[in-house]
């Protein structure tokens, strides 16, 4: 197949530097996409229909979650099969993913659609936010296929080792949304309608793009859809549906640690999330280690190629370790202007610029996370990764948080998440050397 790589041979350094670098610029489009987004709502709307936004993205991200666990479940499937060179197994199972995502997604976007308002109500909207919260939730429920096309093909080519063809279509996404908000909104003078038809027909357009180069291409062996059998959707419903709780993990474990910031006041909760803001951006680089980390690690373990997994493993660390003391060094130095990037008043860039400065050196250990995490999801090892994301966020992270932030006040904010990352990241690479995840066999006979 044109475009994928082959993993179980070759230079390692060279094979992660060049298929890392177009996940990365792929993430900062997604984080692009939805900055540009807000920046036409909130400018050509207002405040309120932004917020209205803000609220039913939530549901919206509460269905991606999921289709990412699943993602994540092709990923390391496709990867391993790859690894076989098992043809006709990569071709069977990118089929069972096919019919189990459409199923999905329809059922997703009929419930949504269906209860919309109901759900913007439950989640305590204001009265002057529902009607557009309910509108831009149900346009958004229609293409919730598109959304799921085109986050499943880009899995779909990094599995196979391309990176580069799903840079093409999200760059698409990113160009026509950012056109199509403005003329939708303004000249078409359709409100928060104009911003849902834009992203819904944004992300139409670059699934249909995808599915046209891949066919046209020969990337993967997509099919005249069939019944997968059994096994197969077992298999996948195994995998994707811990790593889909996963993200839950994640997202309660974060509104957890908001608690805590709250209790020290507007000034420390509007300065932590300017910090987060940047967080998002910096994080980008070992997140994109991590998934070009599960790929080539998949590719090996379907292969039997142990000796390789681990010292993939081994260069993920290096390359995460270098990047971020560089990004850490530059936080130190100019986190105060990263800040004032998104708030002026005083109080709250001297809150972010402290936080900032106690927590860089800690990144390096939360990147070390993510690689292991990586590997070890390439083996299968869902449930057991599920695990370390719950000591991670809710033995570790969030009671350091509050147990620093109550010695040391809102300082301790920072000194209670980067301790939790050292303490995490040990934990990790003790199941990583004395697990049993290079254990686990997800095929019959394999």
């Amino acid at each position: 197949m044109a475009g994928a790589q082959d993993f179980t041979r070759g230079n390692i350094w060279r094979q992660m530097l060049i298929f890392s670098g177009p996940i990365l610029l792929t993430n900062l489009l997604q984080v692009s996409y939805q900055f540009v987004d807000s920046l036409w709502v909130g400018n050509l709307l207002g405040g309120n229909v932004l917020g209205a936004v803000a609220v039913s993205s939530t549901v919206v991200f509460t269905m991606l979650s999921f289709i990412i666990g699943i993602n994540n479940a092709t990923l390391t499937v496709l990867s391993q099969q790859k690894g076989k060179d098992d043809q006709e197994g990569l071709k069977r199972y990118l089929n069972a993913f096919i019919i189990i995502l459409l199923l999905i997604s329809a059922v997703m976007g009929t419930t949504s659609y269906i209860f919309a308002e109901s759900i913007i109500h439950f989640l305590g909207t204001p009265g002057v936010m529902v009607e557009d919260a309910t509108v831009y939730l149900k346009i958004n429920s229609l293409g919730i296929l598109f959304l799921m096309g085109y986050n499943f093909i880009g899995t779909v080519m990094r599995a196979l080792g391309d990176s580069r063809t799903p840079l093409r279509f999200v760059f698409l996404a990113v160009i026509l949304n950012a056109v199509l908000d403005p003329v939708f909104i303004s000249v078409f003078d359709w409100g928060i309608a104009g911003a849902a038809y834009a992203t819904v027909i944004s992300q139409g357009i670059a699934f249909l793009y995808g599915v046209f180069l891949v066919l046209r291409q020969n990337l993967a062996p997509f099919s005249v859809p069939f019944l997968p059998t059994k096994n197969e959707v077992a298999l996948i419903l195994r995998l994707g549906i811990p790593s889909g709780l996963q993200m839950s993990v994640i997202s309660a474990g974060v509104a957890a640690i908001m608690s805590v910031v709250t209790s020290f006041g507007s000034d420390v909760v509007a300065g932590f999330s300017a910090a987060q803001r940047l967080d998002s951006v910096l994080m980008l680089p070992p997140m994109a280690l991590a998934t070009a980390v599960n790929s080539m690690a998949g590719q090996n373990i379907g292969a039997k190629n142990w000796k390789r997994v681990h010292q993939i493993t081994r260069y993920g660390f290096i390359f995460n370790t270098s990047i971020m003391l560089v990004v850490a060094l530059l936080l130190v130095l100019f986190g105060e202007y990263g800040i004032k990037m998104f708030v002026q008043e005083e109080a709250l860039v001297a809150f972010g610029e402290q936080y900032l400065r106690i927590i860089a050196f800690f990144y390096p250990f939360l990147g070390i996370n993510f690689i292991l995490n990586g590997v070890v999801r390439a083996s299968g090892a869902m449930y057991q990764v599920l695990l370390l994301n719950i000591i991670s966020f809710w033995v570790l992270r969030y009671p350091l948080t509050a147990l620093c932030s109550s010695l040391f006040g809102e300082s301790g904010i920072a000194v209670g998440m980067g301790v939790s990352f050292v303490f995490s990241s040990i934990v990790a690479t003790l199941y990583y050397k004395f697990g049993k995840w290079n254990t686990k066999q997800l095929f019959e006979g394999a």
